[in-house]
């Protein structure tokens, strides 16, 4: 969940009223949310970085609030005590308008073709006569990076720009060039840079090195410019300096580049609707129009608002309440969807406002009408139907076996489920065609590449970590690996195996194999070539010639155990000999 941090005296202020710590947290919880922490900014540099690094802090209240992922209304002080507001019945939802401008004619951005190997789609608009104080800007800017992080994906999906409207003049054209013929003046920098030249600069920053990804093997990178040439941003990594807001901005262009155009419509339409409060005309949005390749125009924002209509019986069955029509209506108005009965009078048209991107299916409607209700005051009632609970199988076995490895003297590891090809593949002398890994589209970092194969490469690098204990070091894991599978609707299918490895100054193989009778021990399986367990000698390239064997159980191959091979250990970066069992236990529920 996001947590955002609010100034208590804003809040208050914004609110009309001061509340007690007890009280704020009481009304967060009534509207769905929890105040997380009170804190300050010189308490937090005090905790994360030492009382010396504190001096000249603020010792100013914040409030840090968790709100749920999917409300992006909630994301900044405006849309949060918008919605405390209308939840507590103080005002009414205010109604969002887009206007044509004065002139008539919409401010314009053109995208050619070149975009469309890099980043396809944008959309615009225009906050025109804004007022903004210092809270204000700094909320906005605030807003847009809990955006980037969340919505947007870290911009990979969606980067927003905002600029002073006045420092430029459309028409706007959105391309793509080769980074050597991109040349600007960056935000905050004194001097103009090329494309690949920033590419290099922003390798050492804290913040901008996380978005290089995106764009450092495309041929072109994708450019905004306006009718002189000027420079609006290179999305998604920086915007301009020319454009720079500030607190004298009186008119924004916002533009969002995208991958995924219902995340840009929705950023956009966020953006607008929190701040477009403090425009001369409050709640209202100047369009833009954006003009594709194929010479098709559309009009943004869409600011669209829908309807759905739900009976009275839907919702009390669902949330286990019997509320009348206008109850329900006046509960869900207070969550800012305004509604009225409608038909029958058993049916409830609610209104779906365009800040209001979560709403995607009745029950999410269902889910504000119970937050309205409280649900603290929803009877608990004895269900209708007796049911009781069992573990999963596979689970249940697992659990089993984590408790006996663990009192057989291995320590427990748990490692990631995904990794990098030269885990799976080069360090365990594998060619990646023949590991049956699924492969990550545009993966990032590079150390999650691929969803592994096998859980060696977790343990042997978990034993690298730890070079310093005391030997011999002894791990197991029990956890899936993904294998492709073309018979499934994934095209991957996972297995649960389990993995020990005895690392030491000598290879210690007696250890994995005693280990191997162990856990067939306390499966219940005998020794035996019919119906029992056996090992045969097997030639695997991880394993040292001749010290291999493969494990039969229940009629099949079930995986392998021996002494690895010196180049795999190398590989590791790690010194001594080590054994290694991994075998599957799916054929043993």
């Amino acid at each position: 969940m996001p947590t955002v941090s609010i100034n208590r005296e804003l809040l208050f202020q914004a609110l009309g009223r001061e509340y007690t710590d007890e009280e704020f947290d009481e009304l967060c919880f009534e509207f769905g949310l929890e105040l997380d922490e009170i804190t300050s900014e010189k308490e937090i540099i005090v905790r994360e970085q030492g009382s010396d690094k504190a001096d000249g802090a603020s010792d100013v209240v914040l409030y840090k609030i968790d709100v749920p992922a999917n409300r992006y209304d909630l994301l900044c002080l405006e849309g949060l005590v918008r919605g405390l507001q209308v939840f507590k019945e103080r005002c009414e939802a205010p109604r969002y308008r887009k206007v044509t401008p004065a002139s008539g004619e919409h401010l314009k951005l053109v995208i050619t073709t070149e975009t469309a190997k890099v980043r396809p789609h944008a959309v615009a608009a225009v906050l025109r006569n804004i007022t903004f104080t210092k809270e204000r800007l700094d909320s906005f800017i605030d807003l847009q990076e809990k955006l980037h992080q969340n919505i947007c994906r870290k911009r990979s999906l969606v980067a927003i720009g905002i600029h002073d409207l006045d420092t430029i003049c459309g028409p706007f054209t959105y391309t793509a060039l080769p980074p050597a013929e991109i040349k600007f003046q960056p935000l905050n920098q004194t001097k103009e840079y090329t494309a690949a030249e920033l590419m290099q600069l922003y390798k050492t920053d804290g913040h901008l090195r996380h978005y290089l990804y995106i764009l450092e093997n495309e041929p072109l990178y994708p450019v905004i410019y306006d009718s002189n040439g000027v420079v609006l941003s290179m999305p998604p990594i920086i915007n301009g300096n020319h454009t720079k807001t500030s607190l004298k901005t009186r008119n924004i262009f916002i533009e969002c580049t995208a991958t995924d155009l219902t995340k840009a419509k929705i950023v956009l339409d966020i953006l607008v609707t929190m701040f477009s409060e403090y425009c001369q005309e409050s709640f209202t949005v100047e369009a833009a129009e954006v003009m594709y390749p194929n010479e098709k125009t559309y009009i943004y924002p869409e600011l669209t608002y829908r309807k759905e209509i739900l009976t009275a019986d839907y919702i009390n069955k669902k949330v286990g309440i019997s509320e009348t029509p206008e109850s329900l209506a006046k509960l869900l108005t207070r969550m800012y969807l305004k509604s009225q009965v409608v038909g029958d009078g058993s049916e409830i048209e609610v209104e779906i406002p365009p800040n209001r991107a979560d709403i995607i299916h009745p029950c999410d409607i269902v889910e504000d009408a119970a937050i309205a209700y409280g649900y603290n005051n929803i009877q608990m009632t004895i269900p209708k139907t007796y049911t009781i609970a069992n573990q999963f199988s596979l689970s249940k076995l697992t659990e089993l076996l984590r408790q006996d490895l663990a009192a057989a003297g291995f320590t427990e590891a748990l490692t990631f489920a995904l990794c990098s090809k030269e885990d799976i593949a080069d360090r365990l002398g594998i060619g990646i065609s023949l590991s049956g890994a699924y492969h990550l589209p545009s993966p990032h970092p590079s150390a999650f590449q691929v969803a592994r194969t096998t859980l060696l490469p977790g343990l042997l690098k978990t034993i690298a970590a730890n070079r310093k204990m005391p030997l011999p070091l002894k791990l197991f894991e029990i956890s899936d690996i993904v294998l492709k599978d073309p018979n499934t609707d994934v095209g991957a299918r996972n297995h649960r195996h389990v993995c020990a490895i005895y690392y030491n100054k000598n290879p210690g193989f007696e250890v994995i194999h005693g280990l191997l009778d162990r856990v067939m021990q306390l499966l219940d399986v005998k020794p035996g070539r019919d119906h029992g367990y056996y090992i045969q000698a097997a030639e695997d390239v991880s394993f040292f010639p001749g010290r291999c064997a493969e494990v039969f159980a229940k009629g099949q191959s079930i995986g392998r155990l021996g002494v690895l091979h010196p180049d795999v250990i190398t590989k590791f970066e790690l010194t001594m000999p080590c054994s290694a069992l991994e075998i599957t236990v799916e054929p043993f529920l």
